[in-house]
This record gives C-alpha cells, sequence and structure tokens, in this order.
C-alpha cells in the first residue's frame, strides 16, 4: 500500500496530466483555426502522449490498491497574440509539470518510497525531454517561422509526427 500524501500526489498528478492534453487540444485547436494543420496535428500527437502519461499513474495507483478520484478538468484560459505564443506556453508548461513530478519524486525520497521513486524515474527522463522539444519547437519558430516559405516547411515537418504510445515506460 501507498503511503497516503504519495497516493494522494500521484493522484493529483493524473488530473495534472489530463489537463495537459487538454490545454494541448486547445493548442491544437489554435493552430488549426490558423491554417496550420501540422502545428495542430503536433499538439493532438502531445495530447496522446499526457493523456497516456496519466493512464500510466492511474494504473500505478490501482495496482497500489489506491482508488483513483478525478477532479474537474480546468478549461484552458490562454489568449495567444501570435504564432509563437503557444510555443512558449507550451514550454513553460512543461517546466510546470517537471516541478510537479520532481517535487512527488522529493516527497517519495524523504520517506524511502523506493518503489514510487522508481516508478517515476521515467517520468523524470520523459520531461527532460518533452523540455528539450518544446524548447527545440521555439527555436526552430524563431529561425523558420515569420517566413512564409519557412512556416509552410516547419508545418510540414510537424504534420509528419507519429504518434507512438510509449513502449518503454512504465506498464499502463
Amino acid at each position: 500500500m501507498l503511503n497516503e500524501k504519495i497516493a494522494k500526489l500521484v493522484n493529483e498528478q493524473v488530473n495534472k496530466e489530463l489537463y495537459s492534453g487538454y490545454l494541448y487540444l486547445d493548442f491544437a485547436n489554435y493552430y488549426a483555426d490558423e491554417g496550420l494543420d501540422g502545428f495542430a496535428h503536433w499538439y493532438e500527437v502531445q495530447a496522446q502522449e499526457e493523456r497516456d502519461h496519466a493512464m500510466m499513474m492511474r494504473r500505478y495507483l490501482i495496482d497500489n490498491g489506491i482508488r483513483v478520484t478525478f477532479g474537474a478538468i480546468a478549461q484552458p484560459d490562454k489568449k495567444f497574440a501570435d504564432l509563437a505564443a503557444p510555443l512558449k506556453a507550451g514550454y513553460e508548461h512543461e517546466q510546470y509539470v517537471t516541478s510537479l513530478i520532481n517535487h512527488i519524486y522529493a516527497e517519495a525520497f524523504a520517506i524511502k518510497d523506493f518503489k514510487t521513486m522508481q516508478f517515476l524515474d521515467w517520468f523524470i527522463k520523459e520531461q527532460g525531454e518533452e523540455e528539450k522539444n518544446a524548447e527545440d519547437m521555439i527555436k526552430k519558430f524563431e529561425l523558420f517561422g515569420h517566413d512564409a516559405k519557412g512556416l509552410y516547411a516547419l508545418n510540414q515537418e510537424l504534420a509528419a509526427r507519429v504518434y507512438t504510445p510509449s513502449a518503454t515506460g512504465p506498464a499502463m
């Protein structure tokens, strides 16, 4: 059985991962409205990954005898001034999620919950990749996004992203 505090934090993170997926679908909607279907697709795939993260955490709780509870998912409230704004908001959001995962890890470490720490190891690595991907998107946009041909090419590149469920993450 998991420590009550750890179980609560992981359960809260399930809801936050679902919110992340909801947020990224909102980004996808914005880009779809702007006619950038590649950017929209990239964030649709991102939303699927966030749902997967929530499901991994949900399964971890269930496998450890914890009943999962869901909270309301807040409506994303970002308004975007330009095409770069969702990219920057995505990077900030990934940094926030990293801080949440790190907090759960620190709490597990404090009580020597090695099982939860091992479970979270994958998420720590994943968040490093998520932040790098978000940062790379900003860099590419800054390099190519202000030129119509460059924006077109970047949109095409993002449209080619393929959703692949994680084969290396914690079992779902």
